[in-house]
């Protein structure tokens, strides 16, 4: 994406930053900003208290952020001023390993998230792509016994802790085996950071996936996705809200209906597209039990999304119109969900 082409879709215009936050009732993920975190991380962009400021001049009336371990005043300055704009707090927290050490950094920070105010933190079991990350076949049921161990561990620190761990949907488990796997743990302090796009990328249907995992949601990183074809598969990328594939009211209502009291944070990361190499024999190491109609509808929702330009691709874009363009387009996503009321109160 140039400059000229950036203005030209009226994104700029149309969000200008003296332009009242809009009432969409939905929260704000730390990474739909990691652009500018990273440009700031001096500033302390990511600091929680100046994130909940910032999130809040956009319009968010939640966030989720890496709260880390905290003493008890710096925890008490976070509640203060997420209570006092209303803002609702959520963690980031990496799952506990197998030592001592780690299982206490755990602890600590799920106790620094309830002392915030967090009732909710999300976690990932793979860090990585599961097409990216693994070769052979073998390697995906070992690291399920490994998320399962480490989740076994993480279970009863959220239990005592009160603050339930959402394990998101992070481009490693297709929907039934993140089900099958919440089955086993079987608590009610464990359950899905439901990600309405990531399982895109492993063939699943979209809105199955969400049906799948609705019964687990207990927080949501709300997307919106632009997908174009391939030589070795498709790409696909978050755009604002609206202007994607997927059936975004729907996508809210039966999140709500099996939970009324989960939260939308929005992720918007402003980035060139992810490739999904879904014709390459490495994508398949590891997902041999995908049918092939999987795979054929897969395309066949490609071909039919993709619009008549490519993706927007960020790299191009000099350093501050890359902030513009990543400020822009999360405030285009509230704007839309206000419009659309995407999130009824």
């Amino acid at each position: 994406m140039t400059r000229r082409e950036f203005l030209a879709t009226g994104a700029a215009a149309s969000v200008a930053a003296g332009d009242p936050p809009p009432a969409a009732h939905l929260g704000l993920l730390i990474y739909s900003y990691g652009i500018r975190a990273k440009a700031e991380k001096d500033r302390g962009f990511a600091d929680p208290v100046r994130f909940i400021e910032f999130a809040h001049s956009r319009g968010a009336d939640a966030v989720q952020v890496s709260l880390g371990t905290r003493a008890g005043d710096d925890a008490v300055a976070v509640r203060r001023v997420a209570d006092k704009l209303g803002v609702a707090v959520e963690g980031i927290v990496s799952p506990p390993a197998d030592d001592r050490a780690d299982r206490d950094r755990f602890a600590a920070e799920l106790a620094a998230a309830r002392a915030c105010g967090a009732e909710v933190v999300r976690t990932v079991m793979l860090g990585g792509r599961r097409y990216e990350v693994f070769d052979k076949p073998d390697d995906y049921p070992a690291f399920a016994k490994r998320a399962e161990a480490a989740l076994r561990r993480a279970e009863p620190v959220a239990r005592a802790e009160k603050v339930v761990l959402a394990v998101e949907n992070h481009k490693d488990f297709r929907a039934d085996e993140q089900v099958d796997l919440l089955k086993k743990i079987g608590s009610e302090w464990v359950g899905v950071c439901v990600d309405t796009g990531n399982n895109l990328a492993l063939l699943d249907d979209p809105a199955g996936t969400i049906d799948a995992l609705a019964p687990f949601a207990r927080t949501v990183h709300l997307k919106d996705i632009g997908l174009e074809e391939a030589a070795d598969g498709f790409r696909m990328a978050e755009v604002p809200l609206g202007r994607g594939c997927l059936d975004l009211p729907a996508v809210v209502t039966t999140l709500r209906r099996a939970n009324p009291r989960i939260r939308f944070q929005l992720e918007m990361i402003s980035r060139d597209p992810l490739s999904i190499p879904c014709l390459t024999e490495k994508y398949w190491a590891t997902l041999g039990r995908v049918p092939g109609r999987d795979l054929a509808r897969a395309l066949a929702r490609v071909r039919a999304a993709a619009g008549p330009k490519p993706l927007p691709r960020i790299s191009g874009l000099k350093p501050d119109d890359q902030l513009a363009a990543e400020d822009a387009h999360v405030r285009e996503s509230f704007a839309f969900a206000a419009k659309a009321r995407l999130v009824p109160a």
